[in-house]
């Protein structure tokens, strides 16, 4: 069982994402978007690594882990309202988003739906591996191609883990959930909409493939607000080859807001 200093119990709910680390007394709350054909458990060691002051949330999409038998949305804009009318009970206090790769791109068109419907935004938007949404995607269409080309593209853009990747039991089970993610990242249309006023803070790799640096930083035309950047050594997955780094960067920014607020 996932714990954080022994208080708090990992706890799962059909509304569309897992409590990482529910925290009564926390000022701030933190939702994790996951990277396409990831899960939850992405975040599950993130708890132990924050202060008490801020409670995380890591999301949970149809089709994957605990909801793996539900069927899997290739529609960004049917995912996020979806995704809207589940977190609508937890946005009793002030919170941030955290998207990583197609979780970015899904965090962002969240904050667009809670905006057409009033509900309260996210005082804090954290984007990482993600080309900014109105800049041309640089890979072609994957979710289409035969399973040998589908896979070499993967590993040339995305470099993913490999000891994942080796097995083709465990393959076989993420292959489905990765082509319906990639199936809703090929078929994003990026629609005009005022930027928002929430600073963006945004990560990359240097060496990604996908989305380096340059298009990462136009993510700062999506916000009125302070935009930051960091770049860290290392490809798509800098998530798990520079994670204290990174979590290092997200934590001071969230300290320094819990103080202001």
């Amino acid at each position: 069982m996932l714990t954080h200093r022994g208080q708090e119990a990992l706890s799962c709910t059909n509304r569309g994402f897992i409590c990482r680390s529910e925290r009564s007394q926390a000022a701030l709350r933190m939702f994790c978007l996951p990277y396409a054909g990831g899960g939850a458990s992405v975040f599950n060691s993130w708890s132990n690594s924050f202060p008490d002051t801020i409670e995380l949330q890591a999301v949970q999409l149809p089709g994957r882990e605990s909801r793996y038998n539900e069927p899997k949305s290739t529609d960004i804009h049917e995912t996020v309202k979806a995704l809207a009318d589940s977190i609508k009970p937890y946005l009793d206090r002030p919170y941030a988003l955290f998207g990583y790769s197609m979780g970015a791109l899904v965090a962002f068109e969240l904050m667009r739906e809670l905006r057409r419907r009033g509900d309260p935004l996210p005082i804090q938007l954290f984007v990482a591996a993600m080309r900014a949404p109105q800049t041309p995607p640089i890979c072609p269409s994957l979710a289409d191609l035969p399973n040998d080309s589908f896979l070499e593209e993967m590993r040339y853009y995305y470099d993913p883990p490999q000891d994942a990747w080796n097995l083709p039991e465990l393959l076989e089970i993420i292959l489905p959930t990765l082509r319906a993610d990639m199936n809703m990242c090929d078929g994003y249309i990026h629609n005009l909409e005022p930027p928002f006023a929430c600073p963006i803070y945004a990560f990359a790799g240097q060496d990604d493939r996908s989305s380096p640096p340059a298009v990462v930083r136009e993510w700062r035309q999506q916000t009125t607000e302070d935009f930051d950047m960091d770049v860290f050594d290392g490809t798509h997955f800098f998530i798990n080859t520079a994670l204290h780094d990174l979590q290092r960067a997200v934590i001071s920014r969230l300290e320094n807001i819990v103080r202001h607020l």
